[in-house]
C-alpha cells in the first residue's frame, strides 16, 4: 500500500506540473500547498480537550437532531469520553436503543421512532457556543469503515434561508471522511466544502475543493483539520498546511455553532446506499464493524484585531 501511495503521489505531482486543477478534474486526491497557517494572529477563545470521563454538557449537546438520520440513527449512548478523546461509535443494534427524547419531541412532525439498525451519534455546541470568523480546528482519528463518514462542520439557522446567498449562513464542512473504500484512488483522503440555500433538491447550492491526500494513515493516526474564516473567504487546512479556499455565494457573516458527527449512508433509517463514494455498509468483520471516530480536541480562535477592547474600571 505504501508503494502504491508513492505512485499516486508522484502521479498527482506530475499532473500538477500542467495544472493545479488537474487532480480535481480527474477525481484524484490532491496534495496540500506549502502555505502554512499563521497562528500568531489568533487568540484562543474556546476549547475542549476531552480530558474528563464524560461529555461536558456546558459545552456540547445532543439535540440538534434526534432519532433517524440518513441511513441510521443518532443516539447519545453512542457518544462517550475515554482516554482523553471524544469517541463516537457506529454499530448495528438488533434492538432499538431507549428513546430519551420521546416526551419532548414525539409530537414534532418529523419525529421518527428508533428501530433496529445502524446507530451512531453527534454532538453540537448550538445554544452553548457560537462564533463569527476566526480559526476552528479539531485533531482526530477517522472511523475505518465503509458506508459512513465522520465530519467536523459548522452551521447556523441562516443556512436554511433560500435567498441566493451564503452570507446569512453557510454550512462549512471542515472535513468529511467519505473515502475509506477508495484504496485505488486515495483511501487516505478527505473532502471539504460549503453549502447554503437550504437542502431541498434543486435549490441548495455549494462548492467543494475536492479530495486531499494525507501523508499518514488517518484511520490509525491523528491529524488536524481546520478552517480560517475571514470576512472574505474560508481557508482550509490539514496539519497546518493550506488545502484550498472558497467564497462561493458570499461568506457567512453570522455566528455559527460546531458539530462533530458520524453519519450512515442511506435513506429513511435504512443503510442501503453508496453515498458520495462511501461504499455500502456491512457489519461483517471485513467491514471493520463496529468503528469509532476519536477526537483528541476542538479549539477555536479569534483574530486578535477582532477581540473586544477591555473597558477600564472606574477608580
Amino acid at each position: 500500500m505504501l508503494f502504491f501511495k508513492r505512485i499516486v503521489s508522484a502521479l498527482i505531482s506530475f499532473l500538477m506540473l500542467f495544472s493545479a486543477a488537474a487532480p480535481h478534474t480527474f477525481g484524484l486526491p490532491q496534495k496540500a500547498t506549502k502555505n502554512e497557517l499563521d497562528m500568531s494572529k489568533f487568540t484562543l477563545t474556546w476549547q475542549d480537550e476531552f480530558d474528563g470521563t464524560e461529555l461536558d454538557r456546558e459545552k456540547w449537546g445532543y439535540e440538534w437532531w434526534v432519532t433517524e438520520r440518513k441511513g441510521g440513527y443518532w443516539h447519545e449512548d453512542m457518544v462517550s469520553v475515554e482516554d482523553g478523546n471524544l469517541v463516537i461509535r457506529a454499530a448495528y443494534q438488533d434492538e432499538p436503543l431507549e428513546n430519551y427524547y420521546y416526551d419532548k419531541w414525539h409530537d414534532v412532525i418529523d419525529f421518527k421512532p428508533y428501530k433496529p439498525g445502524y446507530y451512531t451519534g453527534q454532538v453540537v455546541t448550538r445554544d452553548k457556543f457560537e462564533q463569527c470568523y476566526g480559526y476552528f480546528e479539531c485533531r482526530c482519528i477517522l472511523p475505518a469503515g465503509c458506508g459512513l463518514w465522520s465530519a467536523f462542520w459548522m452551521m447556523n439557522e441562516g443556512v436554511f434561508n433560500v435567498d441566493g446567498s451564503g452570507e446569512d449562513g453557510t454550512e462549512v464542512d471542515v472535513f468529511e471522511s467519505m473515502y475509506y473504500k477508495d484504496h485505488w484512488w486515495g483511501a487516505d483522503a478527505v473532502v471539504t466544502g460549503i453549502h447554503y440555500d437550504g437542502y431541498t433538491e434543486g435549490q441548495h447550492k455549494g462548492d467543494s475543493i475536492g479530495k486531499f491526500f494525507l501523508e499518514n494513515d488517518p484511520y490509525t493516526e491523528y491529524n488536524t483539520y481546520g478552517v480560517e474564516w475571514t470576512p472574505d473567504e474560508y481557508i482550509f487546512y490539514i496539519n497546518g498546511k493550506e488545502t484550498g479556499r472558497l467564497s462561493t455565494g458570499g461568506v457567512s457573516d453570522n455566528p455559527e455553532y460546531l458539530l462533530l458527527s458520524v453519519e450512515i449512508a442511506g435513506h429513511d433509517g435504512i443503510a442501503d446506499a453508496d453515498r458520495h463514494g462511501t461504499g455500502k455498509i456491512t457489519k461483517t468483520p471485513e467491514g471493520n464493524w463496529p468503528v469509532e471516530f476519536k477526537v483528541d480536541y476542538v479549539r477555536v480562535y479569534q483574530f486578535k484585531d477582532r477581540m473586544p477592547i477591555p473597558v477600564p474600571k472606574n477608580g
